[in-house]
């Protein structure tokens, strides 16, 4: 039905002439959407140009007046309010996403989730209002309530928090220049360029925190066609592969 879908818009693009396309996009969306991009565009001759942030950071600009076609956010609460004020058409879920916990390979400081209470320890988040840092708080909620690592456990790791950065990508670019002991960022970032530089400290399933994604076009864009043929190659077969690729899961 996707890969009928994207059939579809393309054969109505074809009518039109090649647009110049921009999207919108989550921080760690970086790596999957730049090969996806340069795939679609492929395919279209379109040229996409990608404004990746964080969700947050996203959705003010686009309240804001910023001209784009395509938002894709990290999770739901950074795009219904879009919608809820005519801005973006309703999203579709097109992937999932999980947390990792991860440390410096070469730093002994954390080696397992107790020892981010240890003293001492500088830990680095994203801001609450960052969809990674939401899901953060909720994972450590999740361990507050279980009870497995004491009383307050999250209060006791948040005091380890030195610094809370706009998005995801920020978190993990501390851990990789050595500036924290450990860090809460995606599965997804944990990437090939960073994967050498980090150890990921083991995050029981009960306590992960599922990230859903939607994507959808945004109601100013100058060039509507093209952006729904875009939304309907990243549900498109071809484009779930590419970001399966990178570690995204399929959307629930």
């Amino acid at each position: 039905m996707r890969q009928a879908a994207f059939t579809l818009a393309l054969l109505a693009l074809g009518q039109a002439s090649a647009a110049n396309l921009t999207v919108f996009a989550a921080a760690s969306l970086t790596d999957a959407f730049t090969e996806l991009g340069k795939a679609f565009d492929a395919k279209t001759g379109n040229k996409t140009t990608f404004q990746f942030a964080g969700s947050q950071a996203l959705r003010t600009q686009l309240e804001n007046g910023a001209k784009a076609d395509v938002y894709a956010s990290a999770n739901t609460a950074q795009y219904t309010p879009l919608v809820d004020r005519n801005l973006a058409a309703p999203g579709q879920a097109f992937v999932s996403n999980k947390l990792a916990v991860i440390a410096p390979r070469n730093n002994p400081r954390v080696t397992r989730l107790p020892d981010l209470t240890a003293a001492g320890v500088k830990l680095v988040i994203a801001d609450r209002n960052v969809p990674v840092g939401d899901y953060t708080r909720r994972m450590l909620t999740a361990i507050d309530k279980s009870g497995t690592y004491g009383k307050d456990f999250s209060a006791r790791t948040l005091k380890n928090v030195v610094s809370e950065e706009p998005n995801v990508r920020q978190v993990a670019l501390k851990v990789q220049l050595g500036e924290a002991d450990a860090a809460v960022v995606y599965v997804t970032d944990v990437t090939p360029a960073l994967r050498p530089a980090v150890r990921v400290i083991a995050l029981p399933t009960r306590f992960n925190q599922s990230a859903t994604y939607p994507i959808g076009v945004l109601k100013g864009s100058a060039h509507p066609e093209a952006a729904q043929a875009f939304v309907s190659y990243v549900l498109s077969p071809e484009g779930q592969r590419i970001l399966k690729k990178w570690g995204f899961q399929a959307p629930r």
